[in-house]
């Protein structure tokens, strides 16, 4: 899917007027059963919210729901089999280009069900965009748990180093970066497992993400937009703004030591990082976040970024398609929208819940301002092939074991 323009509206986040009580449904048939298959495990927040959800639904509505939690692994290896096969599951959910590509083939068209439950009337414009835009300009799944990739930080150290303002731009970046250097702390740290979203990132803020698709997939990496993305990282790692972890780090250790523990000030990750490391970081930890700056000369700044979300989807063969969507409903509108938000540290898909847990509010300017969206990585992980020697060699670059030049050299050689 190439990066397309969506624009979000100004419902976006916006405070709107409505109630936190759930939804209420007509009570159906005992004998109507929906089976559910989850991507968390019954012990995570998200699993117990769910299953606390489902139990008010069953027990207001008196359908029954067979809920089954798979975790990440057991619906990556078993969820296309079990539909292959005919199996009956209703609902199932995973991230929004994974459920949209992957699932794709088995989706029901739900335009017609969100207009005739008014769904979009306090919907995140922007994720329903989203959403729409994976789905190929059709709606086939609802957003929940939406999320932001961007620089995460720490305040206490950008006051302790005297910046008071959040970088829109590279030059402001490396500014920040100095300015923490000066005052003797680590600009940043990143752990392997994020280290494609890094280059992704550069790359699409110079070209676009279509373009960064067609580099990796054809092999274009004499392409001078590399050059000039391993330059500017092989600078950060000459100033000594990387960490000197940051050639060794496996996750979690970069986000659960250095940032957490305030040795590092800055980390590109998502925004289920706060929770993530809150027992490391402590109730005093002040979080800050600023979208990934924008480039001299590039193709896009930071209203355009890397949001998503979780997403529900409902089999195309399903014969309970409005008790399916029902439920969804009931589980991202109003109280247990609120509810998975606050005990997973998360953020609301209803706009009408306008309380964002502390420490994922600093979130809020980034996703209102994002008003194009990048999918996961920016599109540097669409040649399996190179994923890991892109992400090898990217992972030298930043810690300043190769040059801008080898890193080229190297990701040619691997592409012949």
């Amino acid at each position: 899917m190439g990066m397309k323009k969506k624009m979000l509206s100004a419902t976006l986040c916006a405070v709107m007027v409505g109630s936190l009580a759930a939804p209420a449904f007509t009570v159906q048939a005992a004998d109507d059963t929906l089976v559910y298959w989850s991507m968390w495990e019954a012990t995570e927040p998200q699993g117990q919210v769910i299953q606390e959800a489902v139990d008010a639904y069953t027990e207001q509505t008196g359908v029954k729901v067979d809920l089954q939690f798979k975790g990440r692994t057991g619906n990556r290896e078993a969820l296309q089999p079990a539909l292959d096969g005919g199996t009956q599951i209703d609902i199932f959910d995973e991230d929004i280009d994974r459920v949209n590509g992957m699932y794709g083939k088995y989706l029901l068209d739900l335009e017609d069900l969100a207009k005739e439950n008014d769904y979009e009337a306090t919907a995140n414009a922007g994720l329903m965009a989203a959403c729409r835009d994976a789905g190929g300009g059709t709606l086939k799944t609802i957003p929940y748990q939406p999320n932001v990739f961007a620089f995460f930080y720490n305040k206490d150290l950008f006051e302790q180093a005297g910046i008071t303002e959040e970088p829109k731009t590279w030059d402001e970046f490396k500014d920040v970066c100095q300015k923490l250097k000066d005052a003797g702390i680590t600009p940043m740290t990143m752990d392997d497992a994020y280290a494609t979203c890094v280059i992704g990132y550069h790359l699409a803020r110079l070209v676009g993400e279509d373009k960064v698709k067609e580099i990796v997939t054809e092999g274009e990496w004499d392409d001078p937009a590399v050059l000039q993305m391993a330059q500017d990282i092989e600078e950060l790692a000459s100033n000594g703004y990387y960490s000197e972890m940051v050639g060794s780090n496996v996750w979690p250790a970069g986000q659960n030591t250095e940032l957490a523990l305030g040795t590092a000030a800055m980390y590109l990750n998502g925004s289920w990082l706060p929770n993530e490391v809150k027992e490391m970081a402590g109730p005093d930890f002040h979080w800050g976040c600023f979208a990934y700056p924008a480039l001299t000369d590039g193709a896009n700044g930071i209203e355009t970024n890397n949001f998503g979300a979780q997403v529900f989807g409902i089999n195309k063969d399903t014969k309970l398609a409005k008790e399916a969507f029902d439920l969804i409903t009931f589980l991202t509108k109003g109280e247990y929208d609120q509810k998975l938000a606050d005990e997973t540290v998360g953020i609301p898909a209803d706009t009408t819940n306008t309380e964002w847990p502390a420490m994922v509010e600093c979130a809020k300017p980034v996703i209102e301002q994002s008003t194009n969206r990048f999918t996961w990585a920016c599109g540097v992980e669409s040649n399996v092939d190179m994923t890991p020697v892109i992400k090898e060699n990217f992972i030298k670059l930043m810690a300043g074991s190769i040059t801008a030049d080898e890193f080229v050299s190297s990701m040619q050689d691997a592409a012949k």
